[in-house]
C-alpha cells in the first residue's frame, strides 16, 4: 500500500510539473520560487530571533519606548503565568510568520486560493489508515524513549512546577500548542510544498524536509532524524490528499503522547 500510495503520488506530482514547464508556461524568472523561498528564510530568520521572548525582552528595553519590555512581560504573565509566558510568547510568533505571513502573501500578491495550499477538508481523511498506522507505530516509540534525560529536560515546553495540576496552565498550553502545530504544517507542507511543486515537481518534498529538519536541531538527536522520515512522509501525503490538515492531526496527536508521556516518567502526571 505505502509503495503504491507513494509511486502514484510520484507520478502525478511529477506528470503536473512537466505541464507547467510545458513552453509557454514559464518566461523568464520564476518569481513565484523567488518568493517563496525569501519568505520561508525569513519566515525562519525571524521566529528563531524574535520567538526568543528575552531576546524581545532586552531588544525593547534597550531600543523600545520606556516601559514597553514591562508591559509586555505584564501582559504575558497576567494571561497565564510567569512558566508559561515565554513558550506562548513562541507560539504566537510562529503563528504569525508560519501563517499569517505567507497566507496574506498566497492571497494578496499571488492571489490564490490557501485551498490550493492544503487548507481544505473535502477528501482530507481519505487515507486515514495510513495516518492511523503512523500513529500505532510512533506510540511506543515515545514511550520508550520518554524515559531519556534528555527527552524529559525538553518537553512538555511548559514546565509543570511539582503537585501542580493539568488544569488550567498545561491544556492552556496545550491550545497553543495546537495552533503553532497547525501554522507549522500549513508552513512546511503547505505553503513551501505546493508552492514550489511546479516547479520541482515531487522533490519539493526533499527540498521542505531540508529546513524542516533544522528546526528539530535544538531537540533529541532521535527526534532530528525522525524528522527526515516524517518529512517525506506528511509531504508525500500532503501531496496526495493535497490537504494539510491529516498532518495536523497525526503530529498534534504524537506531541500530546510525548507531553504526557514526559509527565508520566517525571511523576507529574497526577
Amino acid at each position: 500500500m505505502l509503495r503504491r500510495v507513494f509511486l502514484n503520488t510520484y507520478l502525478r506530482a511529477e506528470a503536473e510539473a512537466r505541464e507547467q514547464r510545458l513552453p509557454g508556461r514559464f518566461q523568464g524568472v520564476d518569481l513565484k520560487v523567488i518568493s517563496v523561498c525569501i519568505i520561508v528564510a525569513l519566515s525562519l530568520t525571524m521566529i528563531n530571533y524574535v520567538g526568543e521572548l528575552v531576546y524581545v525582552l532586552d531588544a525593547l528595553d534597550r531600543l523600545g519606548p520606556a516601559g514597553a519590555d514591562e508591559r509586555l512581560w505584564s501582559g504575558l504573565t497576567n494571561f497565564s503565568n510567569e512558566r508559561l509566558a515565554g513558550p506562548i510568547w513562541w507560539a504566537c510568533v510562529t503563528v504569525v510568520f508560519y501563517f499569517v505571513v505567507p497566507a496574506l502573501f498566497i492571497r494578496l500578491a499571488l492571489k490564490e486560493p490557501l485551498s490550493d495550499y492544503g487548507l481544505k477538508l473535502r477528501g482530507a481523511f481519505k487515507d486515514y489508515g495510513l495516518y492511523l498506522l503512523m500513529f500505532v507505530v510512533m506510540f511506543p516509540v515515545v514511550l520508550l524513549v520518554s524515559g531519556a534525560a534528555g527527552f524529559q529536560a525538553k518537553y512538555p515546553f511548559y514546565q509543570m512546577a511539582r503537585g501542580e495540576s493539568l488544569l488550567p496552565y498545561f491544556w492552556q498550553w496545550e491550545v497553543f500548542y495546537f495552533l503553532q502545530f497547525f501554522a507549522l504544517e500549513f508552513f512546511f507542507r503547505g505553503f513551501m510544498l505546493h508552492g514550489l511543486k511546479h516547479r520541482f515537481g515531487y522533490y519539493a518534498v526533499f527540498v521542505m524536509t531540508m529546513p524542516y529538519c533544522m528546526i528539530h536541531f535544538r531537540k533529541p538527536f532521535l527526534e532530528a532524524l525522525a524528522a527526515i522520515i516524517a518529512g517525506v512522509i506528511l509531504g508525500t501525503l500532503s501531496l496526495k490528499s493535497r490537504s494539510i490538515l491529516p498532518g495536523v492531526a497525526i503530529h498534534y496527536s504524537i506531541a500530546i503522547v510525548m507531553d504526557l508521556a514526559a509527565l508520566w516518567r517525571k511523576n507529574l502526571l497526577w
